[in-house]
């Protein structure tokens, strides 16, 4: 694997994602890990899924870290925010995203590839819509730019054997 800080912008950050993923995982919850970064790069928040040890449902790493951060945050600082996630936010927590106010989301692959890796497994019980979908819904808009090509191994790499 390529380390985070050997990259540049956001496949940086995505690399970094994939990095605290396997800690995620390794502490047996589902491996999922989001960042938030402030408009200049800098990481102010990192969060892993919780699901499993803290046996909540809405546990995902993106909904989790978007909550915490409408704790710290006042929304006009989160409006130049990016998330960063190896995978794409599900619906619930592209919902968290926007009721949050973050202001953009980066994603290594998208939620159907995921869904490729992990076929029918009922620990990853996905809503089908992308992200993209669910911002559009909202009243205000939301960057989603990704998949990113250039970390789909490292991604795909960290959620192997993941559903199998």
């Amino acid at each position: 694997m390529v380390r985070a800080d050997e990259r540049k912008g956001p496949v940086r950050l995505l690399l970094r994602c994939a990095e605290m993923t396997i800690r995620a995982r390794a502490s047996g919850n589902r491996p999922f890990d989001a960042l938030l970064a402030d408009a200049h790069g800098r990481v102010l928040l990192g969060q892993g899924n919780v699901e499993v040890t803290e046996r909540m449902c809405t546990g995902h790493a993106e909904a989790v870290l978007a909550a915490e951060a409408s704790r710290r945050y006042p929304k006009a600082r989160l409006r130049e925010c990016t998330l960063y996630s190896t995978a794409e936010p599900c619906a619930m927590c592209a919902g968290a995203i926007d009721w949050s106010g973050i202001g953009r989301v980066v994603h290594g692959i998208s939620e159907r590839r995921f869904a490729e890796l992990t076929g029918g497994d009922e620990r990853n019980p996905t809503l089908d819509p992308p992200c993209r979908t669910v911002f559009a819904a909202g009243r205000r808009p939301i960057e989603a730019p990704g998949p990113f090509p250039e970390v789909e191994a490292e991604t795909v790499a960290v959620h192997a054997g993941y559903g199998s």
